[in-house]
């Protein structure tokens, strides 16, 4: 078994709260906002925390880390950004049509697993895209997959197996 590997065997089976409820709870946090990233981590204290990012309607995005036993939300932290890169990303999540929640299920309809990371993205060919991991607890294996974010068809299967 390689480090990622025993990583992700340490941290998956620790979290209680799944991706979405920490959406939920991030959304919840800031108001009138939209999902753009989740991640499953280890946080500071060794605990599992999922770290998410969130936008507001005209792209101002806050940093909101979950508790992944508990499903508490931490104050939300506002991200400096330009006025250009806000309304970059509030024209993204404008476009994407498939929520992160239907990416990440054509993901696991495809894999079965627990998925540990959404993030709206945006591919090579210049589409926007939902980036999901999908851990397997057979072999603790990570594969990403790139779900097209406007009619949820899966672009690229990528397994990490180190």
């Amino acid at each position: 078994m390689t480090e990622d590997q025993r990583s992700r065997k340490a941290l998956v089976p620790e979290a209680k709260v799944s991706y979405d409820q920490a959406l939920k709870a991030a959304t919840g946090a800031v108001a009138g906002s939209k999902p753009v990233a989740v991640e499953l981590k280890r946080g500071a204290g060794g605990k599992p925390e999922w770290h998410a990012k969130v936008a507001a309607s005209d792209g101002a995005e806050s940093t909101v880390r979950v508790d992944a036993v508990s499903g508490k939300a931490d104050k939300p932290q506002r991200k400096d950004e330009d006025g250009d890169d806000e309304k970059e990303l509030a024209d993204r999540l404008n476009r994407a049509s498939v929520t992160p929640q239907q990416a990440a299920a054509t993901a696991t309809g495809r894999k079965s697993g627990t998925v540990t990371a959404v993030e709206l993205d945006t591919n090579d060919q210049k589409k926007e895209i939902w980036s999901v991991d999908v851990v397997t607890r057979n072999d603790w294996n990570k594969t990403t997959f790139d779900v097209d974010a406007m009619n949820r068809k899966v672009l690229r299967e990528h397994v990490d197996r180190d």
